[in-house]
């Protein structure tokens, strides 16, 4: 997934040379607390919060050229870019967005934190059985039922409950992934069991074409 693809493109945007007061009534209306901050051709020049807005004022300014952080300053992404990477910009920089620029740095798009979350939760609703689908899918040579019988013993090895083929099923078909990585402990937990259960499916299948 890229940037592009989890960013808002309806965003707004102010010139450099914008009145403060009226910079304050279009955050407002738009319910922003940044905004970005462009010249004619919409490349990025700069940043504005609400809080350089109130200070502004306070001190006296005019102009947002005056209270506005350096592009050199503003964290940003390029629309190529891995969503990833401006999950982590954001989660690092402790930012509410960042603003995303194509290749010749015009401004195209705002990647939200609320967006973040809302991808994030869409992702977390995911049927547990689809990613098994996915992944006998990728295990080429391998039945459903092999896959099923080995994510049974894998799950009796790691929690010493005795499952069943079956009833591993029937516990995917409802489980959702972000259930499960609760219920598995994480999701690096999560991650490493499919992994155990692809080993063993695979090691099955070496096994068979030996004999």
């Amino acid at each position: 997934m890229k940037v592009k693809e989890i960013m808002d493109e309806e965003f707004i945007y102010v010139s450099p040379d914008q009145n403060i007061d009226e910079v304050s009534i279009i955050m407002e209306k738009g319910k922003k607390f940044t905004t970005p901050v462009v010249d004619k051709d919409i490349r990025l020049v700069g940043w504005i919060t609400s809080f350089n807005i109130t200070q502004g004022l306070r001190d006296g300014k005019k102009k947002i050229s005056e209270v506005m952080h350096s592009t050199d300053s503003v964290v940003h992404v390029n629309e190529n870019d891995p969503a990833r990477l401006a999950v982590l910009k954001i989660t690092h920089n402790k930012l509410v967005n960042v603003p995303v620029l194509n290749d010749e740095e015009v401004l195209v798009g705002v990647v939200r934190s609320v967006d973040i979350v809302k991808t994030l939760s869409h992702l977390y609703e995911i049927k547990v059985y689809k990613i098994f689908k996915a992944l006998e899918k990728e295990l080429k040579g391998v039945s459903w039922d092999e896959l099923m019988e080995a994510s049974a013993i894998i799950t009796t090895r790691r929690t010493g409950e005795h499952v069943t083929a079956e009833e591993y099923e029937l516990r995917i078909k409802n489980a959702t992934f972000g259930e499960a990585i609760w219920a598995t402990g994480g999701l690096e937990k999560f991650f490493v069991g499919l992994i155990a259960i692809g080993q063993m499916v695979t090691a099955k299948k070496v096994a068979r074409a030996r004999k």
